[in-house]
């Protein structure tokens, strides 16, 4: 016997067997089976007719409803002999109620539409109480309606072609592409989403397939072709992310043996089904920590939000699928959500309540409020929880420690660490060594060492080795230190790999302003100037110079400051490097002043901690998400300070879980403590209130965002230190003292003198109250503020990077995951609202790199607010950095952009960096004045090289965030 589906195809009732839920059967069974005409023609006076949904008039037979309600009943209370005897009492009472109510409706007979059948199935199952399989029925029958609303949405020519595609399975037989199933998810894939057709994106999907086509061939059409029209409507990034989320889900859930796909929809039961069965495996295969199958995982599968899956852009899913979820063989078996919930369960495992505090984390992390560090991300859960991000290092003046100093370089890096070398205390080239009565080589030879170390440890193939060199301005080998990463010269004594920065005194920018000498000095000559900083170094290296004057000191080397200086910016505008970062500023706004110095930073320029021969320190880092608290009022405190007190104790929580490869970080980091607190979003956050970055309002708001980050943030950890107890070192650090950071920028107005700095002090928040708690309390954390550059945790979250301005807002980003189409969906929501966007929007903004400046349609008060950042003034970007600086115990990776930079533009730049008091800059990012061949525009007379002036030299490289996106150690 046969049936007729929905479309007018036949099926066996051997095959609807396989259905789902035998409910859905029961749908199916109650469309009676197909009839001739003749046989129609003939049924009897009297006798009940069924008129399908393709128009075919069937005899109506209520043995089917008895069939199909019996096999609903014997799925749900199995094939016992009781349940057998109370389903066939039960079943024959439905049907008689179906059927009775048609021959009352209708005594001499007549037709009913098959609808009518099943609302009374329905009907009558809900009035007898059998809730769950009348539940069952209404969604399967929902189900049909949108499988049949799959073909009627579809072109003619499509649903012919989709008719003669045959798909090859995972075992490699053949089936015919069920067109229903792509329907449901790429309807899922929409949900919810304005301006984004469904329609469109199966279309153009099917008309690229074949017959023949393999299952991951098929899901990858559907991506790519939605993924395609991203430039032209911003809301198909998500909708490509969902495609791309089935995909994931067929991959996992095959794997863990939980279910060969899925649906969106099914997640809500299936989550709760793999989360055991993904810990299960990776214990298995020695992946994951044996401590997260002691947790309660029913609790925590039933605190798994599926919904959270539709939150994603295409970018941020595909980069998690690429580089951060769990995988054996090349096959990722960790959903999003289980990858959310194996962090927060990593991150938990040493609190009391730890599932309570698991969900805490997961809640956070999943929401994309907050976001722990790439290496927390890696890593938490696993059998070598290496979760920190920064690692800093001092390297000794003796041949055993430098190589001992690059041993542990490549220990840390091995397992995810950033680095950052102070090499000043390395006597210089052509100093006297006594032990061989010879002379050093200088730092150049064992900085190439270092150059390739970091090349051959690769962090076990997830990216390159990271690090960075410090020297300070003073040493006698500065001027070859800053030719580092010419590509010009003697290639042994070059490091194409490393990063590389000055580690720059006051005095020497005090002797740059006032067009002073400036005199260099071996280390071994001067070792206490590497300890010195304010007052107290001025003093000292005054005293040396005049030494060097009379003869006492025979080995040193006098320059013209400025002329130093240029040779540093020049090298900057050539190569990117050496980076300015500030060592008094850094020292004298330190927390903990009694227990060291700092004498470098950190790969990215925001860790600003103490290091010594005996000491590495660690910094844990996090971001919270700024536009997600930013709401139509502003920013939103109460949720501000509730989402830095969960990420507080996470990140507290990482040193103790961490895993340390060298002592003397452990040591360093357990006495210690210190996190690095941040943000990312700045520029979406303007955006969200419609703020310029180049604005007195920019300006203000980075100033009250930072404060009441800083404030939740002290806040936080100073209530840890009363649950937990503060950190070993805390006795004598600034806080001991009541001193808070914003205390603290005045000891650097004292030190430096009123004409060298100008900075503003004032503030919203009760600082007086925090200050005594934070005396009565402790601190759990020497350091606890810190903004990284985010570029890969951005990525995920879907906002701008850290404190960055627009890069442009239409471009093509390049990493490790492939090209992505990125547009700013702001800038295009505002457009809606005012009419303007169409293809000639898009093709203008290709043609202008993703600037709005030359499109005269667009009002000027958006092109303000959309400039990119080559259009903000840099003093902007230096004056919301000064604002936050005020704010933070460490420092901030701030990059600085600058449009057709000259040599005038650079030194106004970095001395207003210095001036108005920030610790460290990063990268300068560069310009040039050349366009490019725009070969996506559809105008063919646009294709065309533009000059508006003379080349410029080649753009510097956009480090971490853009071009090289192995760095992710800071991220």
């Amino acid at each position: 016997m046969t049936m007729q589906t929905s479309q007018g195809g036949e099926a066996s009732l051997t095959e609807s067997a396989t259905e789902n839920t035998t409910a859905q059967r029961a749908a199916n069974l109650t469309q009676a089976p197909g009839a001739s005409a003749a046989e129609v023609s003939a049924t009897a006076p009297g006798q009940l007719r069924v008129i399908k949904r393709n128009g075919t008039v069937v005899p109506f037979e209520a043995s089917k409803i008895s069939v199909a309600i019996t096999k609903a009943f014997l799925a749900v209370e199995g094939g016992t002999a009781a349940a057998s005897s109370r389903i066939h009492e039960t079943v024959a009472k439905l049907t008689e109620m179906v059927t009775a109510t048609f021959k009352r409706r209708m005594p001499s007979g007549g037709t009913i539409h098959i609808e009518d059948v099943q609302d009374q199935v329905e009907l009558s199952l809900m009035r007898a109480g059998e809730h769950k399989i009348a539940r069952d029925y209404v969604i399967y029958r929902e189900q049909q309606a949108s499988k049949r609303a799959a073909r009627q949405s579809l072109s003619a020519e499509t649903q012919e072609a989709a008719d003669r595609i045959n798909v090859v399975q995972l075992d490699g037989s053949k089936a015919p592409l069920d067109l229903e199933r792509l329907h449901i998810i790429v309807s899922e894939a929409c949900a919810g989403l304005d301006d984004v057709s469904e329609t469109r994106i199966l279309d153009e999907a099917l008309r690229n397939l074949y017959d023949g086509v393999s299952m991951q061939e098929l899901s990858t059409s559907l991506v790519i072709t939605a993924r395609t029209l991203i430039e032209q409507e911003p809301n198909y990034t998500y909708a490509s992310a969902r495609l791309l989320c089935d995909n994931l889900r067929t991959e996992a859930l095959s794997f863990l043996g939980v279910a060969d796909s899925a649906t969106q929809g099914d997640m809500d039961r299936l989550y709760a089904k793999a989360l055991p069965a993904y810990i299960a495996r990776g214990v298995e295969l020695e992946l994951l920590d044996p401590t997260l199958a002691e947790y309660d995982l029913e609790r925590m599968g039933k605190a798994i939000l599926p919904e959270r899956d539709l939150q994603f852009t295409y970018l941020g899913l595909q980069t998690l699928y690429d580089r951060y979820f769990i995988h054996s063989d090349e096959v990722r078996f960790e959903l999003p959500q289980i990858f959310f919930m194996r962090v927060a369960m990593g991150l938990a495992v040493e609190e009391t309540d730890r599932e309570a505090r698991a969900i805490e984390f997961y809640r956070l992390l999943s929401s994309f409020d907050y976001m722990s560090s790439t290496p927390t991300l890696f890593n938490a859960g696993t059998l070598r929880p290496q979760l920190s991000s920064c690692y800093l290092t001092t390297v000794p003046d003796d041949l055993h420690g430098i190589y001992g100093a690059i041993q542990d370089n490549a220990m840390l890096s091995k397992f995810a660490g950033g680095l950052g070398n102070d090499w000043t205390p390395v006597r210089a080239l052509g100093s006297y060594i006594k032990g061989t009565n010879g002379k050093s080589q200088g730092v150049v030879p064992f900085l190439k060492v270092v150059n390739d170390t970091a090349v051959a440890v690769n962090q076990g193939g997830k990216r390159k080795g990271a690090v960075c060199s410090y020297l300070e301005t003073w040493h006698m080998d500065i001027e070859e230190f800053v030719e580092l990463r010419k590509n010009t010269g003697d290639d042994r004594r070059r490091t194409h790999d490393m990063n590389t920065a000055n580690w720059i005194p006051d005095l020497f920018m005090k002797r740059v302003f006032d067009d002073g000498d400036w005199t260099l000095f071996s280390p071994n000559d001067v070792p206490d100037l590497h300890d010195l900083y304010g007052k107290a170094f001025e003093e000292r290296y005054c005293a040396y110079e005049a030494m060097a004057a009379t003869g006492e000191l025979k080995y040193s080397k006098t320059v013209k400051a400025q002329n130093l200086w240029r040779k540093m910016l020049g090298m900057l505008f050539e190569t990117g490097h050496p980076w300015m970062t500030f060592k008094d500023p850094c020292n004298l706004r330190s927390p903990q002043q009694h227990a060291g110095v700092v004498h470098s930073s950190n790969l990215c320029t925001e860790i600003t901690l103490n290091t010594s021969a005996d000491e590495i320190a660690v910094c844990n880092l996090g971001s919270i998400n700024l536009p997600q608290h930013v709401d139509e009022n502003g920013l939103n405190l109460e949720k501000l300070a509730e989402t830095v007190r969960t990420a507080v104790r996470m990140l507290d929580n990482v040193i103790d879980i961490n895993y340390y490869s060298v002592d003397t970080a452990r040591n360093s980091n357990f006495r210690h403590r210190p996190v690095g607190l941040g943000l990312m979003g700045f520029q979406d956050a303007l955006y969200k209130q419609h703020i310029a970055y180049g604005s007195e309002d920019a300006v203000t708001f980075a100033d009250r965002s930072m404060e009441a980050i800083s404030y939740y943030a002290i806040d936080a950890s100073s209530k840890l230190a009363e649950e937990r107890g503060a950190y070993e070192s805390y006795e004598g650090s600034l806080w001991s003292q009541g001193i808070l950071p914003i205390d603290s920028l005045g000891k650097l107005v004292e030190e430096r003198g009123s004409d060298y700095i100008k900075v503003d002090d004032s503030m919203t928040m009760d600082w007086t109250s925090l200050r005594e708690a934070v005396k009565a309390r402790g601190m759990r954390n020497s350091n606890v503020m810190a903004i990284a550059p985010t570029a890969t945790i951005a990525n995920i979250t879907g906002v701008s990077q850290s404190i960055e301005p627009t890069y442009q807002n239409l471009y093509v980003k390049s990493n490790l995951s492939g090209e992505f189409t990125v547009v700013n969906p702001y800038l295009v929501n505002d457009l809606k609202v005012r009419g303007l966007w169409d293809s000639v929007m898009v093709n203008d903004l290709k043609y202008y790199d993703g600037s709005v400046q030359a499109i005269e349609r667009i009002p000027a008060d958006l092109r303000a607010i959309y400039s990119n950042a080559f259009e903000v003034e840099p003093r902007w970007i230096v004056e919301c950095a000064s604002r936050r600086q005020k704010w933070i115990d460490q420092a901030q990776s701030l990059n600085l952009y600058i449009n057709n930079a000259s040599g005038k533009k650079l030194d106004i730049t970095y001395r207003m960096a210095w001036y108005s008091g920030l610790k460290t800059t990063y990268y300068l990012r560069s310009l040039a004045a050349t366009g490019t061949e725009k070969s996506t525009i559809d105008t063919g007379q646009l294709n065309a090289v533009s000059s508006e002036s003379a080349p410029a030299p080649a753009p510097v490289p956009m480090a971490c965030s853009l071009d090289d996106p192995d760095c992710e150690a800071c991220q």
